[in-house]
C-alpha cells in the first residue's frame, strides 16, 4: 500500500467562548477581505503603475485623486459591497449551479448559508456586477476599477481553499501519489488534498501572476487587461485542479470526464483571451492616436 500521509485534524471551530463559536471559514473570509482592501488600497494609490494623469483645462490634474483614477475612500466603501456580492452570489451560485433540484424542494434550505455550498463563479458573476453598479453610481472608471478588485481576489481564494482542507471538505479524488490522505467523511481511501493545489494554483501563483503584470508589465495602463488575465488564470488554474478533485456526485460528468467546475472555468478563458485582446487593441489605438496627436 502506497504511503498515505495523516490527515492534520484541526477543529473547524477557531475560537469558543460560550455559545458563539468563530469557524475558520468565517475568519478566512475575513482575512482574505481585510488583506485584499490593503493591498488595492495600495495599487490604487502607487501612482507608477497607471498611466499618467489626464490634465485639465486650467493646466491641473484633479486635486487628491491618484492616477489610478480611483480614491481609496472609494475602496473603503466598496468593501460592504464586495462582501455582500460574495456571500450572495456565492450562495446563489451553488444553489443553481450544483443543486438546484434538492433546493426547489427545500427552498429554505437556500438560506441557510451556515450550513455550507458556496460557488467561487456565482461569487464571481456578484462581484462583476457589483463593480459595474459601483462604478457607474460612483463615476468610476469601471475597467480601471475592476482591474484593481480582481488583482486582489487571488488572496481571499488562497484563504479559502486552505479553510476547506481544514474543514476536510471538497477532497480530491483516490490516488496513490506518496502525499495522499485519508480525509474524515471521504472514506477509506487515500487521496488528492485537492485543496492544496487549488490554494497554489488559484491564489499563490495567480497572484504572483498578476503582480508580476501589474509592476512588471504595466498592465495597468491598459484597461481590462488585469481582469481578462484573472480570468484566464484562474479558468485554467481551477480546470487543472478538476482532474484531482472529486466530482460532485449529484451532478457526475460531463462526457465522461468534465466537471461542473470545468463547465464553467473554460467559458471564464475564452472570455478572459476576448477581454485581453480587446485591451491590447484599444491600447495600441490609444497610442497611434497619441502619436498622431504629437506630430500635429
Amino acid at each position: 500500500m502506497a504511503l498515505v500521509l495523516p490527515f492534520p485534524v484541526i477543529d473547524p471551530i477557531a475560537v469558543s467562548i460560550g455559545p458563539i463559536a468563530v469557524r475558520w471559514y468565517a475568519l478566512a473570509y475575513i482575512a482574505g477581505i481585510i488583506l485584499g482592501w490593503f493591498y488595492a488600497r495600495r495599487l490604487v494609490a502607487n501612482d507608477r503603475l497607471w498611466p499618467p494623469r489626464q490634465i485639465s483645462a486650467a493646466g491641473n490634474a484633479e486635486d487628491n485623486v491618484p492616477a489610478s483614477g480611483i480614491r481609496r475612500d472609494d475602496l473603503d466603501d466598496f468593501v460592504v459591497w464586495a462582501t455582500l456580492a460574495v456571500v450572495i452570489g456565492g450562495r446563489l451560485g451553488f444553489v443553481l449551479f450544483y443543486n438546484l433540484d434538492y433546493y426547489l424542494q427545500h427552498p429554505l434550505e437556500a438560506l441557510m448559508v451556515w450550513r455550507g455550498g458556496m460557488s467561487f463563479h456565482g461569487g464571481m458573476i456578484g462581484v462583476i456586477v457589483t463593480v459595474a453598479i459601483f462604478s457607474h453610481l460612483k463615476g468610476l472608471p469601471p475597467f480601471r476599477f475592476g482591474d484593481a478588485v480582481v488583482a486582489v481576489v487571488p488572496i481571499g481564494i488562497f484563504f479559502g481553499r486552505i479553510a476547506n482542507f481544514i474543514n476536510a471538505e471538497l477532497w480530491g479524488r483516490v490516488t496513490d501519489m506518496p502525499w495522499a490522505m485519508v480525509f474524515p467523511g471521504a472514506g477509506p481511501e487515500p487521496r488528492h488534498p485537492s485543496q492544496l493545489y487549488e490554494a497554489f494554483l488559484e491564489g499563490i501563483l495567480l497572484f504572483i501572476i498578476l503582480r508580476i503584470a501589474t509592476h512588471r508589465f504595466q498592465a495597468f495602463h491598459m484597461p481590462g487587461m488585469v481582469f481578462g488575465l484573472f480570468l484566464v488564470g484562474y479558468g485554467a488554474g481551477r480546470t487543472a485542479a478538476e482532474f484531482f478533485r472529486q466530482y460532485d456526485p449529484q451532478i457526475g460528468l460531463f462526457f465522461g470526464w468534465m466537471t461542473m467546475g470545468m463547465a464553467l472555468s473554460i467559458p471564464m478563458i475564452i472570455a478572459g483571451i476576448a477581454v485581453m485582446a480587446i485591451a491590447l487593441r484599444r491600447a495600441s489605438t490609444a497610442k497611434s492616436h497619441n502619436a498622431a496627436s504629437a506630430n500635429e
